[in-house]
């Protein structure tokens, strides 16, 4: 059998690069202008090499009774890790995939194909617009994971954004988005304020020392209008590779420190990584 060979081809949103994992005979790293985006094992959808991914799929696999099958809406694609992952372990399950890229999303069809049988739908929108325009109590999970670079872009990061997912969603659904800050949170606890003014129940989820405001990183948050199962995540994500802590009830005041909701007009991308942050090149 040949070597797998990478694959590199001009996106909307810069360079995207296909590189094979020398470890994992089907396993493959998507990065756009050098920014890991997704990671994919075609043999083993299950396996999750992102950290963050893990801690999304650890919301997943408490959101419903094991292998019950979710309506799931994803906004932002990469190489639909995710999807992926509910279609192995929730089979059945009816998905939407959103990304503005139409030809990210080409590259994906083509190199790394979904399963035929899998409930995977793409569609080439912008986030919010697709959002927006959903289905009320349509989905059992939105699941926001929007990068332009490696920036969440300022138009989903309103009030509004959030009151769209919340509409969306199914009594008791779930909410989750994928951010990334670091120490003073100034783009964390705004956000934090944001989806806490729609859902009454939200929690984070990041690796000790982000949170700690000692390094910049990924936190993941997740928000519902019922009960989040925080011990069940704690446990889940404290037997990690890489341990996680989940934040939640007071611990989330002293991330907020008092800020607001944004409102419409006034959002602000999230913060340029530090130099290395992510970047492989």
């Amino acid at each position: 059998m040949s070597e797998p060979i990478p694959v590199t081809r001009a996106v909307a949103g810069g360079t995207a690069k296909l590189l094979p994992d020398v470890d994992r005979p089907r396993a493959w790293l998507l990065t756009v202008d050098g920014a890991p985006q997704s990671y994919v094992d075609l043999d083993d959808p299950r396996h999750l090499e992102f950290e963050y991914a893990r801690r999304v799929a650890h919301l997943l696999d408490a959101a419903a009774p094991p292998e019950a099958p979710l309506a799931a809406l994803h906004l932002g694609a990469g190489a639909c890790t995710l999807p992926r992952y509910l279609a192995a372990t929730r089979p059945g399950s009816q998905q939407t995939v959103v990304d503005a890229d139409g030809e990210l999303l080409a590259l994906v069809e083509e190199f790394l194909p979904l399963p035929a049988e899998g409930g995977v739908r793409l569609c080439t929108a912008d986030a919010r617009a697709a959002l927006e325009a959903a289905e009320p109590d349509r989905f059992d999970a939105v699941l926001s994971d929007v990068f332009s670079g490696a920036r969440v872009p300022a138009h989903l990061g309103a009030v509004d954004y959030v009151r769209a997912a919340s509409r969306a969603l199914r009594p008791g659904g779930l909410y989750v988005a994928n951010l990334a800050d670091a120490a003073p949170f100034s783009f964390l606890a705004p956000q934090l304020a944001t989806v806490g003014a729609v859902f009454p129940e939200v929690c984070v989820i990041a690796e000790p020392s982000v949170l700690r405001g000692r390094r910049f990183g990924n936190v993941v948050l997740a928000a519902s209008q019922e009960p989040l199962p925080v011990g069940e995540l704690a446990r889940r994500c404290a037997a990690d590779p890489f341990p996680a802590r989940v934040a939640h009830g007071s611990a989330l005041g002293e991330l907020r420190r008092g800020a607001a909701p944004v409102a419409e007009g006034t959002a602000v991308a999230s913060p340029e990584p530090p130099a290395g942050s992510f970047s492989l090149e």
